[in-house]
């Protein structure tokens, strides 16, 4: 698929009865054995790009450069449609998101998300009117090449607030936002409310905290699209981490038993 339909293809996902699973890879490798597995779509992850070159998942840990060029990668390792995790479009006013957007969609990209979070500890969120105007520079740049999903980022933040994050989703779906997202929400009851407070499909990330729900119950309250961040990447550490203790601490290899074969690696590759 060219660009164009792939765009067309993103937004179709959006539009059809159900939700669907936008999976995270953070490199071309990744990206080629999500695409074989049959998922529709796929998202990048900073979190997950950031740890496989020896960053800290943190607010600047990678520039606009770097988040761009990886997203690059992964969209021409597969013929998905693919979003990418623009961070806070890198930069507090409303046209430099604006030409985040612009560059992400020169970068092969269809989606991409803008969130209302500083990166400054001591002042975590964006005044409610400059965020609003940050997500609508965003949607005008995005208009009619990529999918903007505008995200709350309270409950990240240690600002459990669901009125106010509903306020700040409503006025983003006002400034023209295509899809809302507001990572970290604690329960179910609590995206069912998002859900029924905006009238755009509605993003929830699994594997983010202990809080895990399966598909069928998120679509049940409204949930559109489902991601994971970087949990795949996390996953995949987590099982690294062990086969390397196994090693240094047992002397044994028995992790090998649970590894992939050569021949299955390398056939998602082609």
């Amino acid at each position: 698929m060219d660009q164009g339909q792939r765009y067309a293809a993103f937004r179709a996902l959006h539009e059809r009865p159900g939700a669907f699973v936008v999976p995270n890879p953070w490199d071309a490798g990744t990206t080629r054995i999500l695409t074989a597995l049959g998922f529709e779509a796929l998202a990048t992850t900073s979190a997950g790009y950031a740890f496989s070159v020896g960053r800290r998942t943190s607010a600047g840990a990678l520039s606009r450069e770097e988040v761009l060029e990886n997203a690059r990668a992964i969209a021409a390792a597969t013929h998905l449609p693919v979003s990418a995790d623009l961070e806070d479009g890198f930069g507090r006013d409303p046209e430099t998101c604006a030409e985040t957007i612009r560059l992400a969609a020169e970068a092969g990209l269809v989606g991409g998300s803008i969130e209302d979070a500083t990166g400054n500890p001591d002042d975590p969120i964006f005044p409610f009117d400059l965020a609003v105007e940050r997500i609508a520079a965003a949607a005008e740049a995005a208009r009619d090449r990529l999918v903007l999903t505008a995200r709350a980022e309270n409950f990240l933040h240690g600002r459990a607030d669901l009125d106010d994050t509903i306020r700040r989703l409503q006025a983003f779906v006002a400034a023209g936002a295509d899809v809302v997202y507001a990572p970290g929400l604690p329960s179910l009851d609590a995206i069912r409310e998002v859900c029924a407070a905006v009238a755009r499909p509605v993003n929830v990330v699994m594997g983010l905290n202990r809080v895990l729900f399966s598909v069928a119950e998120l679509e049940a309250v409204g949930v559109k699209r489902i991601s994971v961040g970087g949990a795949f990447a996390r996953a995949a550490l987590g099982a690294f981490v062990e086969a390397a203790r196994e090693v240094r601490e047992k002397g044994t290899f028995r992790f090998a038993e649970a590894a992939i074969t050569n021949a299955e690696a390398s056939a998602y590759m082609t």
